[in-house]
């Protein structure tokens, strides 16, 4: 299918031939009619990546501040290979599209098969020939309202929402300063809700339209304002201004103040600098109020993903709901959008439409759309420039598929995998075409896809990377054993017992490796400590300190069906170190948090666990997420046979022994990454055991269940194979 993606390292911008998005359960796949190009919020976003570093820079000094962190915790060289890896992707553009559903997935009601549909959403609603929607996230169409029509929807529903924010009533006077396309459908909108409307813009054309859309008045700024809105409001000033421009000057803030009648309201749509000026908003005691986007439940995981509506009763405008009311309003006249569509573009021309936009062509615009074929060709396994060298490589060559190549997988994995000796990278599959091609072009692999299954049952791969989101690990390590391929998948296991069971059957019917990424035993610095300990014969006290940082409830890692909990999720990673010191089994756990009170965090975001080990270990983790994330994360102290090594965050390492201290170093923070992914394709080409035993594996696994099932029991719980 084809797509518009932007490189946001060079500004790249073209139309790319992509594999269509995978159907998932609480979602649709609606083939593209007509997808609406935001004028303000695309045009800046392709400005941004057409920039140089240094304007990026500028432009976004929140990221700037973000990669300076990052050098101080993990070092100049792992933040470089990680910025560079963010600045390489290709990102897809678009959010308001309209079309037909040609699939549903399962727990969707309401919707079927031929069903014409708006659809809204960064990462859902782009540019591209098919989408996947969930179902928050897509409403039907009245009968009387074009496709093209409808790709206005989602930018109906953000200036729908902007209205709502500023509780407008009947007769009240209204000034919207910025008049591009939202703030035209604002004034379409208002004009539908009997307000009085003056429209304010430093473009004349944009002014003159605002007539035409309804506004009673409109002026161009460099006019007498404050004298006009005098004579328009009968000198009592603005009910209400709302912001719909898009621009770095505080101009319109300070002039919403000057404006505005005492007691009345600013409500912020655009993008505008935000320094308030005191006088006028206090002398006036001013309501300021920010308009979030589409409505209540944008930025909600549990509504637009999981599909969990708001009750009407308790929230009853959500974005769903003001998208539908803006299809109402288009439906019965109210709003004209003939008179918005300016330019109509072939998908195939998509980079003429945004030279448009950016103002290349010197051609005036407003409502700019993008026109699908009706029946374009989908191709689910895009083959690469690299299809042919793979198929010629060497017969004997370990060939290796990658499923899930987000931003861990491509810093901290495939770097590795594609500088190995002796490896064919066959396909790689992710959750969009855009990405999916994006790695398989960087880290040439033959063919791209969006389908985990093309990956697994390609005859040409023999060894599956698994990187996925933790709730998909379980079941795709399963299928890949079963069609007899090794699996090299990313912490954790699984998420529960049964896919554990499942994955012991598969791994033994098929005889192939499996290997999880623990990679911290593979630390160049956990290896030498382990050596300058020398031939155990005693047990070890280790105490390891995790300064976790804070992650919100609502993100992914902490759903119990997507990513298991931060126990399941990070904390086998130091279980498995412990094991990999002592050369013990775990046998017992005994976990307990820290209460914090506070609904923004979990039980298990600071805990200690106590685990008591076969040889007569024992190792303490506390894990925590109430300090400084910006204080070191990670310190191990392994106590025994006289000695005391003591491993600093992967930087530095001590080990003490008859009152002489050996120090050790690494040039930057080296976590093992490398290391795992050597040990294991080296294993896998001379026929040896996998560097981790499948033992081992399952042990660290049970012990992060029986942590939880610890925490919720308050006793130890003894760990065991016999589950």
């Amino acid at each position: 299918m084809k797509q518009v993606v932007q490189n946001f390292k060079t500004g790249e911008l073209k139309v790319e031939e992509l594999p269509p998005p995978v159907l998932r359960t609480g979602g649709m796949l609606v083939r593209t009619a007509y997808s609406l190009i935001s004028a303000g919020t695309e045009r800046t976003t392709v400005a941004t990546a057409q920039s140089s570093l240094i304007g990026k820079a500028r432009q976004r000094p929140d990221l700037v501040k973000q990669v300076l962190d990052s050098v101080r915790r993990e070092g100049l060289v792992n933040t470089y290979e990680k910025v560079m890896a963010r600045l390489e992707t290709v990102k897809a553009l678009g959010y308001s599209a309209a079309g037909t559903v040609i699939e549903v997935g399962e727990g969707v009601s309401g919707f079927r098969v031929g069903d014409r549909v708006a659809c809204a959403g960064v990462g859902y609603a782009s540019h591209a020939e098919i989408n996947f929607v969930p179902t928050n996230l897509c409403t039907l169409l009245p009968e009387n309202i074009s496709l093209a029509e409808a790709a206005y929807t989602t930018l109906g529903a953000i200036a729908m929402q902007g209205i709502r924010q500023a509780h407008v009533r009947l007769g009240e006077n209204v000034v919207v300063i910025g008049l591009g396309l939202i703030g035209q459908l604002t004034i379409q909108m208002l004009k539908a809700a009997g307000c009085r409307i003056l429209g304010i813009d430093l473009d004349q054309a944009v002014v003159d339209l605002a007539i035409k859309s309804g506004a009673h008045q409109a002026i161009n700024r460099s006019e007498d304002v404050h004298k006009i809105v005098d004579a328009f409001t009968q000198g009592r000033g603005a009910d209400s201004v709302i912001l719909t421009a898009s621009t770095n000057s505080n101009d319109p803030v300070k002039l919403a103040g000057e404006i505005a009648r005492d007691r009345g309201r600013v409500v912020v749509v655009g993008a505008v600098k935000m320094d308030i000026p005191r006088e006028h908003y206090y002398m006036k005691e001013l309501e300021l109020c920010l308009s979030r986007s589409y409505g209540p439940g944008r930025y909600d995981p549990d509504y637009e993903e999981y599909g969990q509506d708001y009750p009407i009763g308790y929230v009853r405008w959500t974005e769903k709901r003001n998208m539908e009311e803006f299809l109402r309003l288009v439906s019965e006249k109210y709003v004209n959008l003939d008179l918005l569509t300016t330019h109509r573009f072939a998908v195939e021309k998509a980079s003429d439409a945004y030279d448009l936009i950016l103002g290349k062509t010197g051609e005036r615009c407003c409502g700019v759309l993008l026109e699908y074929p009706k029946d374009g060709k989908v191709i689910s396994k895009i083959p690469t420039r690299y299809a042919d060298k793979s198929s010629s490589s060497g017969q004997n060559d370990l060939a290796v598929g990658f499923i899930g190549a987000g931003n861990f997988a491509t810093a901290s994995l495939l770097p590795h995998l594609r500088n190995a000796k002796g490896v064919r990278l066959t396909g790689v599959a992710n959750s969009t075409g855009v990405s999916s091609k994006n790695t398989a072009e960087r880290f040439r692999f033959a063919f791209s896809s969006t389908d985990a299954k093309e990956v697994i049952n390609d005859p040409n791969t023999n060894c599956v990377f698994i990187a996925t989101r933790h709730s998909t690990h379980g079941e795709l390590v399963k299928e890949a054993l079963r069609k007899g391929r090794s699996v090299f998948v990313e912490k954790p296991l699984c998420l529960n017992q049964k896919e554990l069971k499942d994955i012991i059957e598969a791994q033994k019917e098929s005889e192939k490796a499996v290997l999880v990424g623990f990679n911290r035993r593979f630390s160049p610095l956990a290896i030498q400590l382990k050596q300058a300990f020398g031939l155990k014969n005693s047990p070890y006290s280790m105490i390891y300190r995790v300064n976790a940082g804070f992650i919100p409830k609502d993100n992914w890692i902490q759903d119990p069906l997507q990513g298991g909990g931060r126990i399941i999720g990070e904390v086998c990673h130091f279980i498995d170190l412990m094991q990999f010191f002592t050369d013990a089994q775990p046998i017992q756990v005994f976990a307990q948090s820290v209460k914090s009170g506070s609904d923004k965090e979990t039980d298990e975001d600071s805990i200690m666990i106590n685990i008591s080990f076969s040889d007569g270990s024992i190792g303490t983790v506390h894990y925590l997420a109430i300090g400084d994330k910006s204080f070191p994360k990670e310190r191990l102290e392994v106590f025994g046979a006289g000695s005391v090594a003591v491993l600093d965050d992967f930087k530095t390492a001590t080990f003490t022994r008859n009152g002489n201290t050996s120090k050790f170093a690494s040039a930057g923070q080296d976590k093992g990454h490398r290391n795992e992914v050597e040990s294991f394709i080296s294993s896998l080409q001379k026929n040896g055991a996998a560097p981790i035993s499948m033992q081992s594996l399952v042990l660290t696994t049970l012990t992060t269940f029986c942590a939880l099932e610890s925490l919720r029991t308050g006793k130890p719980e003894l760990v065991s194979l016999d589950f």
